[in-house]
């Protein structure tokens, strides 16, 4: 077992991912699926009451959501490039994509931090939509029927985020309680299998779309591996925002010296050794959140490593 699967474990012991940190990415990307979901599940209801018709919602409100193969659509729509990703209509695969989303996204979070999961889940997005459009044009079966064809849900968004943590954890293992547990590369091909298999009557362009998203993710991984964070400037972008609401944003911030614990023992007089307190783990565990496990320094990992074997 690794270093970083070690924290995973530490860290899924303390439960960190709950509604009440503003700061956690995982969490944003559910809050944002479910907002769509329920808007829509609201919408259909309600059209579904007055014409008792299903036709009327995806003739006149979902195609405001989906991504259209047609360029020609397209042009006239050019937010569905983002809404697409976001917008599950059925109940059942809107709770399959957040399952396999939290399983996946829970573990990148925990290694790379908060700046790197809502990137990789956009990439993976816009690279499935890029694929499908492609695709569309491209494969001869799908260019008598590009005019209909259309890309909705967040499977290719969720497949960029599932191959991610499965190249930056490869040795990681769920329920460890069966066995020696079930490393994390075979759920990756479980889910690949059961994703492919719910569009399998789709047009080709559709399961190359959700491929591509994989893709997104596997070189958004070799990328960070590589020192090319592709992270950087989304996370730019988003701050310059943010910032144009802080009327803070221009005071000095006061450096705050961290808290560290030493003893001694009978070791050397110059040879010291961090305690392994509650407080010291927490500001750990919180500089891995914003940071991610690279950022830690030797010193840091050790006193998480003493910690998880405590």
């Amino acid at each position: 077992m690794g270093e970083s699967d070690r924290y995973i474990d530490y860290g899924n012991r303390r439960q960190r991912f709950t509604l009440g940190q503003p700061d956690n990415a995982l969490m944003w990307l559910f809050v944002f699926n479910v907002i769509f979901f329920l808007i829509l599940a609201t919408i259909k209801a309600a059209i579904s009451v007055n014409d008792n018709s299903d036709a009327v919602f995806y003739s006149q409100v979902v195609n405001w959501f989906y991504l259209p193969a047609d360029l020609g659509r397209l042009s006239n729509r050019p937010w569905t490039v983002f809404t697409f990703m976001f917008s599950d209509i059925e109940l059942f695969r809107a709770l399959s994509n957040m399952l396999w989303l939290w399983a996946f996204g829970n573990i990148l979070q925990n290694l790379t931090g908060n700046k790197k999961l809502i990137p990789v889940y956009l990439y993976g997005g816009f690279a499935g939509g890029l694929f499908f459009i492609l695709a569309s044009y491209l494969v001869p079966s799908n260019k008598e029927i590009i005019s209909s064809s259309n890309l909705l849900g967040a499977n290719a968004a969720v497949m960029a985020v599932a191959v991610a943590a499965t190249v930056i954890a490869p040795n990681y293992r769920f329920f460890k309680h069966i066995g020696r547990g079930v490393p994390i590369w075979t759920l990756l091909v479980v889910y690949i299998v059961i994703d492919l298999a719910a569009v399998a009557g789709r047009p080709a362009a559709v399961p190359i779309g959700h491929l591509g998203g994989a893709l997104a993710g596997l070189l958004f991984i070799v990328g960070l591996q590589h020192k090319m964070d592709g992270s950087v400037w989304m996370n730019s972008i988003y701050s310059w925002f943010i910032n144009l609401f802080n009327p803070n944003k221009n005071k000095p911030k006061n450096t705050i010296k961290e808290k560290v614990f030493y003893n001694t023992g009978n070791r050397n007089p110059f040879q010291k050794t961090a305690n392994v307190t509650e407080q010291r783990v927490d500001e750990i565990l919180d500089k891995i959140s914003q940071k991610g496990y690279d950022h830690l320094t030797k010193e840091e990992k050790e006193i998480l490593k003493r910690a998880s074997e405590d």
